[in-house]
């Protein structure tokens, strides 16, 4: 059978396709440090289980469920925005639950995007933004983020591009995979650019809650419903990665939009998983304290490990990872197969992020300190 023209520019996910060389050297007995995935490697926390589990045996946990989520995990959406964020969010009109962000990119790129159009991506960038845009037969524009920048958009150089046919705008605070956090001063000018432009702009936020003592969401700023959308997900901030759950915020006819595409889609999240989500949604702020401070003592190890390497890190970052640059005439991708053959460490290049990401490889805080310190051992000899 002959595949859909679709698929002739889209790639295998780069972390699909080398996870396999990674697991055939594990296979061959080499003992593979894996500093690549941002997957938490932490227990999601035990309230979220134990409401998992009850909600195993609630009446009708096990038939289809409404296509908008559960009235309570809605509102819990609504309360955690309103606690975290000092957002309003309206739970029956301006919330609906995603089975992940990559659910989401897709719907609202399906919803909004006809072929020929074209959507602003960051580079260095999650590089799903591109490949789902591909699919559905718009046209990738990148903007560039740099260093000296703070890795944040550049407004005087996005308004001479011509942005006629620009229908959406990714961005993605704090920043995968730099780790860069936006100011509310780059949000409102985010929103009015969006307005000046009739571009709908798509704040990606699941790394608010990881080494970040600001957390931020677009939609508190003035107006912002009206051209923007929020994505948020529990896979990073509540460990809970392989459960597929997060949310789409915004106006109730933004969100209507993408529930015609998300309906066609899906029937409905299982019922125990709502439930769970819902009381993670529901904790206090201790739960983030207690997860952080783990995280920052992995960091220390992480910015030792790469001291030892030659590596530069930016500064101030937030998220899971720490991005940094590698040692002058060095390639990304020639560090990181370097040191995964000839350490058994594996990191991820910063070029698959987009070609602003040549020259940086991304470290992940998910692994325990003893393999990171296994890991300076082996670089110190």
């Amino acid at each position: 059978m002959i595949p859909a023209n679709r698929l002739e520019h889209v790639k295998e996910y780069y972390f699909s396709s080398k996870l396999r060389e990674v697991r055939a050297l594990q296979a061959a007995g080499k003992p593979i440090i894996n500093l690549g995935i941002g997957s938490p490697d932490l227990p999601p926390p035990k309230q979220v289980i134990a409401a998992l589990n009850k909600g195993l045996t609630q009446n009708g946990a096990h038939q289809y469920q409404p296509y908008k989520g559960t009235a309570e995990f809605r509102n819990a959406v609504a309360g955690f925005y309103q606690k975290y964020y000092q957002v309003s969010l309206d739970p029956e009109t301006e919330i609906i639950p995603l089975m992940g962000s990559k659910e989401g990119i897709l719907h609202i790129s399906m919803a909004y995007l006809n072929e020929g159009d074209e959507v602003l991506i960051p580079n260095p960038g999650y590089p799903t933004y591109t490949s789902v845009s591909k699919l559905v037969g718009a046209k990738a524009i990148f903007y560039n983020l740099n260093e000296e920048g703070n890795w944040l958009p550049n407004f005087e150089e996005l308004e001479q591009k011509d942005l006629s046919k620009v229908k959406i705008m990714w961005v993605n605070y704090p920043h995968m995979p730099t780790g860069a956090s936006a100011t509310e001063e780059v949000f409102e000018q985010l929103v009015a650019f969006g307005k000046k432009h009739q571009i709908l702009i798509v704040n990606d936020n699941p790394y608010s809650f990881i080494l970040n003592e600001h957390p931020k969401s677009i939609l508190k700023i003035a107006g912002a419903k009206e051209v923007a959308l929020e994505l948020n997900s529990l896979s990073k901030s509540f460990n809970m990665a392989g459960w597929r759950v997060g949310m789409l915020n915004g106006s109730a006819k933004n969100i209507d939009t993408v529930l015609k595409v998300k309906t066609n889609m899906d029937s409905g999240m299982f019922y125990p998983v709502q439930a769970g989500a819902t009381a993670a949604l529901e904790l206090e702020k201790n739960w983030f304290d207690a997860m952080n401070a783990i995280y920052k003592s992995r960091r220390a190890k992480i910015l030792e490990l790469a001291a030892a390497l030659g590596c530069k890190p930016g500064k101030e970052q937030a998220g899971m990872f720490i991005w940094c640059k590698v040692p002058e005439g060095k390639s990304s991708e020639e560090f990181v197969d370097n040191l995964l053959h000839d350490h058994s460490i594996f990191t991820a290049p910063g070029f698959i992020f987009g070609d602003m990401g040549e020259g940086y490889i991304r470290f992940s805080l998910c692994t325990d300190e003893k393999n990171v310190d296994e890991a300076i051992k082996r670089i110190k000899g």
